[in-house]
């Protein structure tokens, strides 16, 4: 069963959340002060977490940026807002997906199943992808560059994953945006570009040396890693 914690200073919701998601086999753990959940979180070890960005204390933002620095649970967030400023900031923190309040707790679930779909499924978890320098073992989801080991969120190694897949072709931002469905993209804000511009940051890919993403001006981007033997 796997495990999902709610991090909202909004009982109210927190309690709906958690009598939707249980008939759905999750095990939901609600906590209202997000002081108190950063402690429960090593120990609790969450499969998923759902951070609310308004809230007392600290923010959702101040509160993602510190769970980055002890694990890479997918997280989803709630915005009351739901600005494109605020998906780019969660998207810079390592965020995995946003939902707007009010929701229905379908699509919330749908979100959900997603994320899961995308970190768990057994399917796509095979092979080694080597290239030049970087290495990505799908089977443990974990990437090696110049033997020291790239701590990426779960978008931002779906989009790695994604680009590694397709050496040499250059992917437009429509073919990124239908394939990266962890966010709610938006075609006329620059989420992608955040994404990809942190993704060649953890690359070591700069504006005088690229080694991995390369920019197709006028069209999006392509991956130039020299490809490896695959195992």
């Amino acid at each position: 069963m796997s495990k999902i914690m709610v991090i909202d200073d909004d009982v109210k919701l927190s309690t709906l959340i958690k009598d939707f998601l249980e008939p759905h086999k999750y095990q939901v753990i609600c906590y209202n002060n997000p002081v108190v959940a950063l402690k429960k979180i090593k120990p609790t070890k969450p499969d998923l977490i759902i951070l609310d960005i308004m809230m007392p204390e600290m923010d959702g933002f101040q509160v993602l940026r510190k769970v980055r620095e002890l694990l890479q649970t997918p997280v989803i967030m709630l915005t009351a807002r739901g600005e494109v400023s605020d998906r780019i900031v969660g998207l810079e923190l390592g965020a995995d997906d946003y939902l707007s309040k009010p929701f229905e707790p379908r699509e919330l679930l749908a979100r959900i199943q997603s994320v899961f779909r995308r970190t768990q499924s057994p399917g796509q978890l095979v092979d080694t992808l080597l290239f030049d320098n970087l290495s990505i073992n799908k089977l443990k989801q974990e990437v090696v560059l110049g033997g020291e080991s790239v701590v990426l969120s779960t978008t931002e190694y779906e989009a790695l994953l994604l680009f590694a897949e397709n050496p040499g072709r250059e992917l437009d931002r429509d073919f990124l945006v239908e394939n990266l469905r962890g966010i709610r993209w938006q075609s006329y804000d620059r989420s992608i570009d955040v994404l990809v511009s942190r993704l060649r940051l953890k690359l070591g890919d700069t504006p005088a040396k690229t080694n991995y993403i390369k920019t197709v001006h006028g069209v999006g981007y392509m991956f130039i890693g020299e490809p490896k033997n695959k195992k």
